[in-house]
């Protein structure tokens, strides 16, 4: 069988990206998030800057991903009611996948 994983974006995506919906009500989650995206950015190797700032390549992010939420499963890490360290994290990753058009294409 020659068939390709699913990417790990995919999965993250379809669970946090509806999160994105929640900046309008709630101004501090924005900056929450942004900051956790700067952090994401600064940890993919090697970083990447363009005329417009920070290139972002899939499957860096992707790559990213599935050793953050890999820690989460060893740590038996469940999604809180609010937002805490993981759960923001991965929001920022959902921002960076739109803003990105990393599951275009």
């Amino acid at each position: 069988m020659n068939e390709s994983p699913v990417c790990p974006l995919t999965d993250v995506a379809a669970t946090y990206m509806p999160r994105l919906s929640e900046f309008s009500v709630e101004p501090g989650l924005v900056a929450a998030v942004d900051q956790h995206a700067a952090a994401v950015c600064d940890a993919l190797l090697p970083a990447r800057r363009g005329p417009e700032g920070r290139t972002v390549r899939r499957e860096e992010l992707a790559d990213y991903v599935l050793g953050f939420t890999d820690r989460l499963s060893e740590s038996e890490w469940t999604e809180p009611a609010g937002h805490d360290f993981a759960s923001l994290r991965l929001t920022a990753v959902c921002w960076l996948i739109r803003e990105h058009g990393l599951l275009s294409a």
